[in-house]
């Protein structure tokens, strides 16, 4: 059948549909007929309901049925006819004044936008590098035996220093009044490791087992807890057990404790820099990435179907109200938040998927199935039995579709590296880490 396409703005198109009547009324008898073999009424027997009675019960909302499916049938067939990629939902509703035997409909829709990406040669990005040295594996060792510390009763005479575990009782006080969360007994935490606020730290350092003192403490403006938030407490706090640190000695029985195979000091090292080399390489593949899609997104000219963003704000929406739901937040389902929080990063996605999906298929950069493999392989390396991951990701189409969009991402990470103007820079282990 001729398609014929109205252009109302810029990605907005309209198409009118036509259905005939006769055909819409032979698939409902025919529906209803199926129906009437097998639905069951009181006072008659199965498959013995009359079709009028079957009709008055069911007709409408059979015929509501197929309404909707030949609707939809019809708009599948002239989108395709006019070679059309639709974005989002068309809204569909029923004109008025069609031909007799007749129904006709209009459908709006956005279609896809035409992705223009322009001279990726001009495209400036920075690409970071990383090393393990031997500080960063004498840090990740430091962790190791921090996890594997005892700790021992100090003398009565010896003060509480960085690294001591303190037991103590306290109580605060704005005021005069006590507060809520101000008050507690046989509280433990380790002095120095940022445990507690700074000002309670430096009061309880340096006291002995059985001593007192009263401080001020002000918390800070943008504190956790809002009803003391910006406001000065007075604390009396009692230390009760001060208790020293023991790391294990990093030596051959350390090394067999954390699983190394070999058994040695050496063996140890080399399996923790070959697990923060992996480490260091999925930051900076990371890293690469964003700048490579930062740069990418300001060589693209194209518009964005408001369908597919409004889409992506309700996801993000959804995601929003599930983490309150998991942080136990009452009602989140019900919390309002304003859709407009989430516009910028919905159509940063938006923008960023099509750019992504144009390159992709100008340029061939689909994800192989040996890509795939290897990408999983990597990712199940660090775990203790390997095949196992494999089989994990292996056994479920939708791990394996998220695996396949990162193994893209990396495609079109390197095919634009190839392209732009790209500045090395190295960055320390800390710097990457977050930890500088």
């Amino acid at each position: 059948m001729a398609v014929t396409v109205e252009t109302l703005e810029k990605l907005e198109r309209k198409i009118t549909l036509s259905l005939p009547l006769n055909t819409i009324q032979s698939e409902v008898e025919s529906r209803l007929k199926k129906v009437a073999r097998t639905v069951k009424m009181d006072g008659f027997r199965p498959g013995k309901v009359p079709m009028s009675v079957v009709a008055q019960r069911y007709g409408y909302s059979v015929q509501y049925e197929v309404l909707n499916d030949k609707v939809g049938e019809a708009f599948a067939q002239a989108v395709n006819e006019a070679q059309l990629r639709v974005a989002g939902q068309p809204k569909i509703t029923e004109k008025e004044g069609a031909p007799e035997g007749e129904a006709h409909f209009e459908a709006v829709f956005e279609v896809m936008p035409e992705v223009k990406i322009g001279d990726l040669s001009t495209a400036e990005v920075e690409k970071l590098a990383a090393e393990v040295d031997d500080a960063a594996i004498d840090k990740t060792v430091d962790i190791l035996r921090k996890q594997r510390r005892v700790f021992a009763q100090r003398a009565q005479a010896e003060a509480a220093v960085d690294g001591d575990r303190v037991t103590v009782d306290f109580e605060g006080k704005i005021d005069g009044e006590p507060f809520s969360g101000g008050k507690a007994e046989d509280f433990q935490f380790l002095v120095g490791e940022g445990q507690m606020l700074k000002e309670f730290e430096d009061a309880v350092r340096g006291m002995k087992a059985g001593e007192s003192k009263t401080f001020p403490l002000a918390f800070p403006a943008d504190y956790h807890g809002k009803d003391v938030a910006g406001k000065t407490a007075d604390f009396l706090v009692t230390v009760k057990k001060v208790e020293a640190a023991n790391l294990p000695e990093v030596d051959e029985a350390f090394a067999k404790a954390l699983g190394v195979a070999e058994g040695t000091v050496e063996g140890l090292r080399a399996d923790i820099k070959k697990n923060l080399e992996r480490e260091v390489k999925f930051r900076v593949q990371g890293r690469n990435k964003q700048a490579v899609m930062d740069a990418l997104v300001s060589k693209a000219e194209l518009e964005l179907p408001k369908a597919s963003v409004q889409a992506e704000v309700a996801r993000l929406l959804e995601g929003a109200r599930a983490e309150l739901q998991q942080r136990g937040i009452k009602d989140a389902d019900k919390a309002e938040i304003p859709e407009d929080v989430f516009l910028p990063q919905a159509e940063r996605r938006v923008r960023l998927g099509l750019v992504v999906a144009e390159l992709v298929r100008a340029n061939e950069l689909h994800a192989t199935p040996e890509q795939i493999k290897a990408h999983v392989e990597e990712l199940a390396a660090s775990y203790e039995k390997p095949e196992d991951v494999v089989r994990w990701y292996f056994g479920d189409r939708q791990r394996l579709a998220e695996v396949e969009a990162v193994v893209i991402e990396n495609n079109v990470t390197e095919f634009v590296l190839g392209k732009a103007k790209v500045s090395d820079k190295a960055v320390s282990f800390d710097e990457l880490m977050g930890q500088a």
